[in-house]
Protein backbone atom coordinates (compact mmCIF):
# COMPACT_ATOMS: atom_id res chain seq x y z
CA UNK A 1 0.00 0.00 0.00
CA UNK A 2 1.82 3.30 -0.79
CA UNK A 3 -0.79 5.46 0.51
CA UNK A 4 -3.73 5.93 3.01
CA UNK A 5 -4.64 9.56 1.51
CA UNK A 6 -8.06 10.02 0.73
CA UNK A 7 -7.90 10.58 -3.29
CA UNK A 8 -8.81 13.72 -4.49
CA UNK A 9 -11.80 15.32 -5.87
CA UNK A 10 -12.61 16.31 -9.25
CA UNK A 11 -14.04 19.41 -8.51
CA UNK A 12 -10.24 21.52 -8.46
CA UNK A 13 -9.92 19.79 -11.95
CA UNK A 14 -13.45 21.19 -13.39
CA UNK A 15 -12.89 24.52 -11.69
CA UNK A 16 -9.75 24.90 -13.75
CA UNK A 17 -10.86 23.65 -16.59
CA UNK A 18 -13.21 26.34 -16.59
CA UNK A 19 -11.20 28.97 -15.32
CA UNK A 20 -8.89 28.18 -18.18
CA UNK A 21 -12.05 28.28 -20.73
CA UNK A 22 -12.36 24.44 -21.35
CA UNK A 23 -15.73 23.12 -21.71
CA UNK A 24 -16.88 20.79 -18.32
CA UNK A 25 -17.41 17.67 -20.29
CA UNK A 26 -20.42 15.21 -18.70
CA UNK A 27 -18.60 12.26 -20.49
CA UNK A 28 -15.92 11.05 -18.22
CA UNK A 29 -12.39 11.84 -19.64
CA UNK A 30 -9.14 9.61 -20.02
CA UNK A 31 -5.90 11.42 -21.01
CA UNK A 32 -3.76 8.50 -22.83
CA UNK A 33 0.05 9.66 -23.08
CA UNK A 34 1.89 7.64 -25.40
CA UNK A 35 -1.20 6.64 -26.93
CA UNK A 36 0.05 6.65 -30.43
CA UNK A 37 2.47 4.21 -29.98
CA UNK A 38 2.15 0.23 -29.56
CA UNK A 39 0.34 -0.99 -26.16
CA UNK A 40 -0.99 2.87 -26.06
CA UNK A 41 -2.98 2.65 -29.54
CA UNK A 42 -4.26 -0.87 -28.68
CA UNK A 43 -5.68 0.74 -24.96
CA UNK A 44 -7.51 3.54 -26.64
CA UNK A 45 -9.09 1.46 -29.54
CA UNK A 46 -10.01 -0.66 -26.22
CA UNK A 47 -11.32 2.19 -24.12
CA UNK A 48 -13.51 3.31 -26.70
CA UNK A 49 -14.92 0.09 -27.39
CA UNK A 50 -16.09 -0.90 -24.35
CA UNK A 51 -16.95 2.52 -22.92
CA UNK A 52 -19.64 4.90 -25.25
CA UNK A 53 -19.71 7.24 -22.44
CA UNK A 54 -15.79 7.43 -22.51
CA UNK A 55 -14.27 10.60 -24.03
CA UNK A 56 -10.06 9.98 -24.96
CA UNK A 57 -7.39 12.06 -25.42
CA UNK A 58 -4.47 10.71 -26.44
CA UNK A 59 -1.01 12.93 -25.75
CA UNK A 60 1.92 11.69 -28.23
CA UNK A 61 5.21 12.87 -29.05
CA UNK A 62 5.17 10.91 -32.47
CA UNK A 63 8.75 10.24 -32.12
CA UNK A 64 10.05 7.41 -34.02
CA UNK A 65 7.69 4.52 -32.60
CA UNK A 66 4.63 6.94 -32.33
CA UNK A 67 2.74 7.03 -35.60
CA UNK A 68 -0.57 8.43 -36.08
CA UNK A 69 -1.64 5.62 -38.35
CA UNK A 70 -1.73 3.31 -35.60
CA UNK A 71 -4.69 5.53 -34.55
CA UNK A 72 -6.81 5.14 -37.70
CA UNK A 73 -9.28 3.16 -36.43
CA UNK A 74 -10.44 6.05 -34.07
CA UNK A 75 -9.91 9.00 -35.93
CA UNK A 76 -13.31 9.11 -36.47
CA UNK A 77 -14.74 8.90 -33.49
CA UNK A 78 -15.93 11.94 -31.98
CA UNK A 79 -15.43 11.04 -28.67
CA UNK A 80 -11.69 10.84 -29.26
CA UNK A 81 -9.18 13.56 -29.30
CA UNK A 82 -5.34 13.73 -30.63
CA UNK A 83 -3.13 16.42 -29.07
CA UNK A 84 0.46 16.62 -30.52
CA UNK A 85 3.09 17.15 -27.60
CA UNK A 86 5.82 15.95 -25.27
CA UNK A 87 5.27 14.82 -21.84
CA UNK A 88 8.11 17.08 -20.57
CA UNK A 89 6.53 19.82 -21.45
CA UNK A 90 4.74 21.64 -18.80
CA UNK A 91 2.32 23.56 -20.36
CA UNK A 92 1.36 21.29 -23.55
CA UNK A 93 0.77 18.75 -19.90
CA UNK A 94 -0.85 20.94 -18.69
CA UNK A 95 -3.16 21.89 -21.31
CA UNK A 96 -3.88 17.94 -22.28
CA UNK A 97 -4.71 17.15 -18.44
CA UNK A 98 -7.75 19.70 -17.95
CA UNK A 99 -10.86 18.33 -17.04
CA UNK A 100 -9.09 14.42 -17.08
CA UNK A 101 -10.26 12.69 -14.63
CA UNK A 102 -8.45 9.32 -15.28
CA UNK A 103 -4.57 9.71 -16.65
CA UNK A 104 -3.09 6.55 -18.16
CA UNK A 105 0.48 6.78 -18.29
CA UNK A 106 2.15 4.74 -21.59
CA UNK A 107 4.20 7.36 -22.95
CA UNK A 108 8.41 6.76 -22.51
CA UNK A 109 11.28 5.51 -24.10
CA UNK A 110 11.43 1.59 -23.94
CA UNK A 111 14.39 -0.08 -26.20
CA UNK A 112 16.71 -1.29 -23.79
CA UNK A 113 19.13 -1.66 -26.43
CA UNK A 114 18.65 1.80 -27.29
CA UNK A 115 19.23 3.10 -23.90
CA UNK A 116 22.73 1.23 -23.67
CA UNK A 117 23.68 3.54 -26.81
CA UNK A 118 21.94 6.80 -25.81
CA UNK A 119 20.56 6.85 -22.33
CA UNK A 120 19.94 10.43 -22.09
CA UNK A 121 16.71 10.33 -23.98
CA UNK A 122 15.44 7.61 -21.29
CA UNK A 123 16.24 9.83 -18.06
CA UNK A 124 14.62 12.90 -19.41
CA UNK A 125 11.34 11.33 -20.77
CA UNK A 126 11.45 8.27 -18.64
CA UNK A 127 12.26 9.86 -15.60
CA UNK A 128 11.19 13.89 -15.90
CA UNK A 129 8.49 13.08 -18.30
CA UNK A 130 7.22 11.22 -15.53
CA UNK A 131 7.56 14.01 -12.60
CA UNK A 132 5.62 16.35 -15.15
CA UNK A 133 2.70 14.10 -15.45
CA UNK A 134 2.49 13.80 -11.61
CA UNK A 135 3.12 17.20 -10.46
CA UNK A 136 0.74 18.25 -12.99
CA UNK A 137 -2.10 15.82 -11.85
CA UNK A 138 -1.13 16.58 -8.31
CA UNK A 139 -2.41 20.42 -9.15
CA UNK A 140 -4.97 19.61 -11.41
CA UNK A 141 -6.64 16.55 -9.40
CA UNK A 142 -7.58 13.71 -11.20
CA UNK A 143 -9.66 10.43 -9.99
CA UNK A 144 -6.63 7.65 -11.12
CA UNK A 145 -3.75 7.99 -12.64
CA UNK A 146 -2.07 4.50 -13.75
CA UNK A 147 1.65 4.60 -14.08
CA UNK A 148 2.53 1.78 -16.99
CA UNK A 149 5.82 0.16 -15.87
CA UNK A 150 7.62 -3.03 -16.49
CA UNK A 151 8.62 -6.17 -15.44
CA UNK A 152 12.18 -5.21 -16.11
CA UNK A 153 12.29 -2.73 -12.94
CA UNK A 154 13.08 -6.05 -10.64
CA UNK A 155 16.43 -7.66 -12.85
CA UNK A 156 16.68 -11.37 -13.07
CA UNK A 157 15.64 -13.74 -10.98
CA UNK A 158 17.06 -17.65 -11.65
CA UNK A 159 13.99 -19.47 -10.05
CA UNK A 160 10.47 -18.26 -9.04
CA UNK A 161 8.93 -14.86 -10.15
CA UNK A 162 8.51 -11.54 -8.63
CA UNK A 163 5.61 -10.39 -6.35
CA UNK A 164 5.01 -6.35 -6.23
CA UNK A 165 6.80 -6.38 -2.84
CA UNK A 166 10.29 -7.86 -4.41
CA UNK A 167 13.13 -5.01 -4.47
CA UNK A 168 13.95 -3.32 -7.38
CA UNK A 169 17.30 -3.98 -9.06
CA UNK A 170 17.37 -2.81 -12.90
CA UNK A 171 20.26 -3.80 -14.96
CA UNK A 172 20.09 -1.71 -18.26
CA UNK A 173 19.57 2.56 -17.97
CA UNK A 174 15.93 1.81 -19.07
CA UNK A 175 14.82 -0.16 -16.41
CA UNK A 176 16.63 1.79 -14.43
CA UNK A 177 14.79 5.19 -16.07
CA UNK A 178 11.29 2.82 -15.22
CA UNK A 179 12.50 2.29 -12.21
CA UNK A 180 13.31 5.77 -10.80
CA UNK A 181 9.59 6.74 -12.13
CA UNK A 182 8.27 3.79 -10.75
CA UNK A 183 9.67 5.61 -7.15
CA UNK A 184 8.17 8.99 -8.34
CA UNK A 185 4.74 7.71 -8.31
CA UNK A 186 5.16 5.75 -5.26
CA UNK A 187 6.59 8.86 -3.31
CA UNK A 188 3.92 11.41 -5.04
CA UNK A 189 0.98 9.07 -3.94
CA UNK A 190 2.66 8.87 -0.31
CA UNK A 191 3.85 11.93 0.13
CA UNK A 192 0.73 13.97 -1.68
CA UNK A 193 -2.13 11.30 -1.67
CA UNK A 194 -1.71 11.61 -5.63
CA UNK A 195 -4.49 8.50 -6.51
CA UNK A 196 -1.13 6.67 -8.09
CA UNK A 197 -1.59 2.88 -9.08
CA UNK A 198 1.31 0.97 -11.12
CA UNK A 199 1.22 -1.86 -13.67
CA UNK A 200 4.46 -3.50 -14.56
CA UNK A 201 3.73 -6.13 -17.35
CA UNK A 202 5.82 -8.98 -18.91
CA UNK A 203 7.09 -9.11 -22.43
CA UNK A 204 3.97 -7.47 -24.98
CA UNK A 205 3.91 -8.81 -28.24
CA UNK A 206 1.17 -8.24 -31.04
CA UNK A 207 0.38 -6.07 -34.17
CA UNK A 208 1.89 -2.52 -34.66
CA UNK A 209 4.98 -3.14 -32.43
CA UNK A 210 7.95 -0.94 -33.53
CA UNK A 211 9.99 -3.50 -35.39
CA UNK A 212 12.91 -3.18 -32.86
CA UNK A 213 11.89 -5.58 -30.26
CA UNK A 214 12.71 -9.00 -30.83
CA UNK A 215 9.06 -10.62 -32.63
CA UNK A 216 8.64 -8.16 -35.28
CA UNK A 217 12.59 -7.35 -35.66
CA UNK A 218 12.75 -10.96 -36.65
CA UNK A 219 9.58 -11.29 -38.31
CA UNK A 220 10.65 -8.79 -40.75
CA UNK A 221 13.77 -9.95 -41.30
CA UNK A 222 13.00 -13.15 -42.13
CA UNK A 223 10.56 -12.23 -44.30
CA UNK A 224 13.49 -10.94 -46.28
CA UNK A 225 15.88 -13.71 -45.72
CA UNK A 226 17.94 -11.97 -43.58
CA UNK A 227 19.74 -13.35 -40.68
CA UNK A 228 18.33 -13.13 -37.27
CA UNK A 229 20.67 -11.86 -34.68
CA UNK A 230 20.12 -13.14 -31.18
CA UNK A 231 21.71 -12.86 -27.97
CA UNK A 232 24.47 -15.15 -26.65
CA UNK A 233 23.00 -18.80 -26.49
CA UNK A 234 19.73 -17.68 -27.37
CA UNK A 235 18.61 -19.04 -23.56
CA UNK A 236 17.42 -16.05 -22.11
CA UNK A 237 13.40 -16.63 -21.06
CA UNK A 238 10.94 -14.15 -21.19
CA UNK A 239 7.00 -14.43 -19.92
CA UNK A 240 5.53 -13.52 -23.19
CA UNK A 241 1.84 -11.40 -22.92
CA UNK A 242 -0.43 -10.71 -26.03
CA UNK A 243 -1.28 -7.18 -26.38
CA UNK A 244 -4.88 -7.83 -25.47
CA UNK A 245 -4.64 -9.51 -22.25
CA UNK A 246 -2.31 -7.01 -21.61
CA UNK A 247 -5.01 -4.04 -22.33
CA UNK A 248 -7.36 -5.73 -20.16
CA UNK A 249 -4.92 -6.09 -17.41
CA UNK A 250 -5.13 -2.48 -17.34
CA UNK A 251 -8.47 -1.95 -17.83
CA UNK A 252 -9.30 -3.91 -14.72
CA UNK A 253 -6.72 -1.81 -12.55
CA UNK A 254 -7.75 0.82 -13.65
CA UNK A 255 -10.99 0.22 -12.92
CA UNK A 256 -10.95 -1.92 -9.69
CA UNK A 257 -7.78 -1.55 -8.68
CA UNK A 258 -7.44 -0.12 -5.04
CA UNK A 259 -5.48 3.34 -5.31
CA UNK A 260 -1.61 2.88 -4.16
CA UNK A 261 -0.92 -0.37 -5.37
CA UNK A 262 1.59 -1.91 -8.05
CA UNK A 263 -0.04 -5.30 -9.90
CA UNK A 264 2.37 -7.21 -11.91
CA UNK A 265 0.36 -8.43 -15.04
CA UNK A 266 2.05 -11.52 -16.54
CA UNK A 267 1.38 -13.50 -19.55
CA UNK A 268 1.87 -16.98 -17.90
CA UNK A 269 4.11 -18.04 -21.65
CA UNK A 270 7.66 -18.31 -20.69
CA UNK A 271 9.84 -19.19 -23.16
CA UNK A 272 13.40 -19.53 -24.28
CA UNK A 273 14.16 -16.70 -26.61
CA UNK A 274 15.40 -19.03 -29.49
CA UNK A 275 11.92 -20.98 -29.30
CA UNK A 276 10.30 -18.02 -29.72
CA UNK A 277 12.83 -17.21 -33.02
CA UNK A 278 12.15 -20.74 -34.30
CA UNK A 279 8.38 -20.55 -34.03
CA UNK A 280 8.20 -17.11 -36.25
CA UNK A 281 10.50 -19.12 -39.06
CA UNK A 282 8.53 -22.09 -38.84
CA UNK A 283 5.18 -20.16 -39.10
CA UNK A 284 6.85 -17.85 -42.16
CA UNK A 285 8.45 -21.45 -43.58
CA UNK A 286 11.66 -20.52 -43.53
CA UNK A 287 15.04 -22.03 -42.40
CA UNK A 288 16.22 -22.25 -38.92
CA UNK A 289 19.67 -21.90 -40.60
CA UNK A 290 18.93 -17.69 -40.72
CA UNK A 291 19.68 -17.84 -36.69
CA UNK A 292 22.76 -16.41 -36.53
CA UNK A 293 24.25 -16.13 -32.85
CA UNK A 294 25.85 -12.87 -31.83
CA UNK A 295 27.75 -11.16 -28.83
CA UNK A 296 25.23 -10.69 -26.36
CA UNK A 297 24.47 -7.26 -24.91
CA UNK A 298 25.89 -5.75 -21.77
CA UNK A 299 23.95 -6.57 -18.53
CA UNK A 300 21.73 -9.10 -20.34
CA UNK A 301 19.15 -10.60 -18.06
CA UNK A 302 19.06 -14.26 -17.78
CA UNK A 303 15.34 -14.52 -17.04
CA UNK A 304 12.14 -12.73 -15.86
CA UNK A 305 9.04 -14.46 -13.86
CA UNK A 306 5.98 -12.22 -12.42
CA UNK A 307 3.65 -13.71 -9.94
CA UNK A 308 0.30 -11.84 -10.81
CA UNK A 309 -1.83 -13.39 -8.24
CA UNK A 310 -2.98 -9.95 -7.27
CA UNK A 311 -4.09 -8.78 -10.30
CA UNK A 312 -5.72 -12.24 -10.57
CA UNK A 313 -7.61 -11.26 -7.57
CA UNK A 314 -9.14 -8.58 -9.20
CA UNK A 315 -11.03 -11.43 -11.80
CA UNK A 316 -8.66 -11.14 -15.04
CA UNK A 317 -6.89 -13.61 -16.72
CA UNK A 318 -4.83 -13.68 -19.42
CA UNK A 319 -7.18 -15.53 -22.33
CA UNK A 320 -4.21 -15.70 -25.55
CA UNK A 321 -2.40 -19.11 -26.08
CA UNK A 322 0.83 -17.97 -27.10
CA UNK A 323 1.38 -20.49 -29.99
CA UNK A 324 -2.24 -19.21 -31.61
CA UNK A 325 -0.67 -15.50 -30.98
CA UNK A 326 2.51 -15.51 -31.97
CA UNK A 327 0.93 -17.07 -35.14
CA UNK A 328 -1.08 -13.91 -35.94
CA UNK A 329 1.30 -11.55 -35.25
CA UNK A 330 3.71 -12.72 -37.31
CA UNK A 331 1.20 -13.17 -39.95
CA UNK A 332 -0.12 -9.74 -39.28
CA UNK A 333 3.69 -8.13 -40.24
CA UNK A 334 3.29 -10.53 -43.55
CA UNK A 335 0.16 -9.56 -44.52
CA UNK A 336 0.91 -5.64 -43.72
CA UNK A 337 4.23 -4.75 -45.05
CA UNK A 338 2.35 -1.40 -46.29
CA UNK A 339 2.42 -0.81 -42.36
CA UNK A 340 6.29 -1.18 -41.49
CA UNK A 341 7.93 -1.04 -45.01
CA UNK A 342 8.29 2.84 -44.53
CA UNK A 343 10.35 2.29 -41.15
CA UNK A 344 12.38 0.06 -42.68
CA UNK A 345 13.24 2.38 -45.13
CA UNK A 346 13.94 5.37 -42.94
CA UNK A 347 17.99 6.02 -43.29
CA UNK A 348 17.89 8.43 -40.52
CA UNK A 349 16.17 7.23 -37.89
CA UNK A 350 15.66 3.00 -38.51
CA UNK A 351 18.58 1.76 -40.30
CA UNK A 352 20.94 3.85 -38.73
CA UNK A 353 20.03 2.53 -35.45
CA UNK A 354 20.35 -1.14 -36.70
CA UNK A 355 23.70 -0.55 -38.25
CA UNK A 356 25.02 1.20 -35.04
CA UNK A 357 24.04 -1.42 -33.06
CA UNK A 358 24.23 -4.65 -35.19
CA UNK A 359 27.26 -3.44 -36.63
CA UNK A 360 28.97 -3.32 -34.22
Amino acid sequence: MLSTHRPYSNFRAKWLCARAGYPIRMRKTVLITGGAGFIGSHFTEYLLSQYPDYEVRVLDALTYAGRRENLAAVEGDPRFTFIHGDVRDKQTVCEAMQGAHDVVHFAAETHVDRSILDPDAFITTDVYGTFVMLETARQVGVERFVHVSTDEVYGAIEQGAFTEESPLRPSSPYAASKAGADLLAQAYARTYGLPVLIVRPSNTFGPRQYPEKLIPFFTVRALHDQPLPLYGDGQQRRDWLYVGDHVRAIDTVLHRGQVGEAYNIAGSNERANIEVSRLILHTLGKPESLIQFVKDRPAHDRRYALDDSKLRALGWRPEADFETALRETVLWYANHPEWWQPILQDKQEYQAFVQRWYGR
